[in-house]
């Protein structure tokens, strides 16, 4: 599956387009009308109305002047914070440093009950040690040219991994068997993170899948993706962060975990490619 970045967030667009527009035609103007009293032109509020160029806060506030709700004017200048939200380049949420982005996401893990992660190129946040995670987020920081903070940003994703051995939550990784040859780190990092997989894999609460290479496979390697109970998918794609949470994209996230977790091998027979791997490096 390839997901346009552009998929939820801009059915949040055409939701608030769908919302100034009903606004509009509730104050009996015509769009036209409705430029004239904002002074704009009249393509400015065509464009708004058919979701082709996105609203401004102040566009909003002036639209909801013009048609005389004013009450209505935070509720949908927030939905406008939502579907911008949507969407985050990695530029964007790293401005501020690897560690506040890191320690943002710590509510979502609190809230969240079931957890399904799948990576084809990287071991999952949750289940990192310690120097596999300084090595993953060392690259990070210099290939983006960051404020070095790393040793801040790494604490905070060693803080995250609390919720796995708190309260009642459900795990369930699903990892490429190319993610255990990934070299992050060099020899040592690989094959202590390697023995942290085993480890983790004998946890109540964790299922831990390898989906073996092989050449006949019907279903590709997709982008590394996270489900939140059924409420909230996050993608991490090259270019940044995506949110989705429009329910059918969210269940179609879900059918895709479902395929490749049929997959995986579990148990004895993941433990064995996990094994495999770490000979390899010995």
């Amino acid at each position: 599956m390839t997901v346009s970045p552009s998929s939820s967030a801009q059915q949040a667009r055409q939701a608030l387009a769908r919302r100034l527009t009903d606004l509009c035609r509730d104050a009996g103007l015509t769009g036209a009308e409705l430029a004239d009293r904002c002074g704009w032109s009249r393509s400015k509020s065509s464009r708004i109305m058919n979701a082709r160029t996105p609203p401004s806060a102040d566009d909003i506030r002036a639209w909801c002047r013009a048609c005389a709700a004013e009450e209505q004017t935070e509720d949908l200048i927030a939905s406008l914070r939502t579907a911008e939200g949507m969407w985050v380049a990695w530029r964007g949420m790293e401005r501020s440093r690897l560690a506040r982005a890191q320690q943002a996401r710590l509510p979502l893990y609190q809230r969240t009950r079931r957890f399904r992660s799948y990576s084809s190129w990287i071991v999952p946040g949750m289940i990192q040690t310690m120097p596999y995670t300084t090595a993953a987020l060392r690259a990070i920081q210099r290939r983006r040219g960051l404020v070095d903070d790393v040793t801040e940003a790494v604490a905070a994703r060693m803080e995250r991994q609390r919720v796995l051995r708190e309260g009642d939550r459900r795990f369930a990784f699903l990892v490429e068997e190319s993610v255990l040859r990934s070299g992050i780190g060099g020899a040592d990092v690989m094959t202590g993170q390697l023995e942290q997989l085993v480890a983790v894999a004998s946890r109540p609460n964790v299922s831990l899948g390898v989906v073996p290479q092989r050449p006949d496979r019907e279903r590709w390697p997709v982008e590394g993706f996270w489900i939140y109970d059924a409420a909230q998918v996050n993608v991490e794609l090259v270019s940044g962060y995506l949110t989705i949470t429009q329910p059918s994209e969210v269940a179609m996230y879900a059918d895709t975990f479902a395929e490749l977790a049929e997959l995986a091998v579990y148990g004895t027979k993941a433990r064995a490619l996990i094994e495999a791997a770490a000979e390899q490096l010995r």
